[in-house]
């Protein structure tokens, strides 16, 4: 947070300090900031929610001797990956292909060139869970079907205005409060809001909940609890003082 205070001297002193070329101000707006005694402050608002929504990370590697039985095996366990999420209740536009790839794998031994053992295929696909309800069911079908690979998860909100809309007039609220109380401190008092901004606002999803190694050892997967989220919103007002 920054506050500032700016005492701008009258017209006749800054005629009197500088040169004739600067006497004049530019515009009728500027000799008045000049004139007028401000106060420039930001102020943070936030809310807190719980999430209504998760995004996980799952997929299926597989490898194999040339690229093409790789490929073939991937693409089928995938298939019964993907009809497993459909038949747990996901939606077609909530299952969403994040990574498609096909790679040699090589031995590397001391004094020797690196020699081909074969290939490994990657599928991963972003899965939207719209139902927190249905999340652990969601992945025990996966995992069931044959997903030995996921990144994580991650929770959201469907629909985020409302509660920054809350967290802006909590920061409109925040700084207005802090304008009176810098405006008491040194004598004045508000005459008007001059000009009222924006900041970034933040409170974005939390970071992803890994669970790969999960996945991989074949154990089940660790309760994930999606917690409460909270958003974040800066502003930034001018105030113009008075006795």
């Amino acid at each position: 947070m920054r506050a500032m205070i700016c005492a701008g001297a009258t017209g006749l002193l800054l005629a009197a300090a500088a040169p004739p070329a600067l006497a004049q101000p530019a515009g009728a707006e500027a000799e008045a900031m000049f004139r007028t005694t401000t106060l420039s402050l930001s102020a943070e608002g936030e809310a807190k929610v719980a999430p209504d929504l998760a995004r996980i990370s799952l997929g299926v590697t597989n490898q194999a001797a040339t690229a093409a039985e790789a490929v073939r095996a991937n693409a089928g366990q995938m298939g019964r990956v993907v009809a497993a999420l459909r038949s747990a209740g996901v939606g077609e536009r909530d299952i969403r292909t994040a990574q498609l790839s096909i790679n040699p794998q090589y031995a590397y031994e001391q004094g020797s060139p690196p020699r081909l053992t074969g290939y490994q295929a990657t599928n991963q696909v972003t899965v939207t869970a719209r139902d927190l309800g249905k999340l652990g069911a969601i992945l025990d079908a996966a995992v069931a079907a044959g997903a030995n690979a996921a990144g994580g998860a991650s929770f959201d909100l469907a629909d985020r205005r409302p509660v920054e809309d809350e967290a802006r007039l909590a920061a409109v609220k925040a700084l207005q409060a802090k304008a009176e109380l810098y405006a008491r401190a040194t004598g004045y008092r508000i005459v008007r809001l001059v000009s009222l901004g924006e900041g970034a606002a933040y409170g974005g999803p939390p970071p992803p909940v890994p669970m790969a190694r999960s996945l991989a050892e074949g154990v089940p997967v660790t309760p994930v609890s999606p917690g409460e989220m909270t958003i974040q919103e800066t502003v930034t007002g001018l105030f113009e003082l008075g006795r």
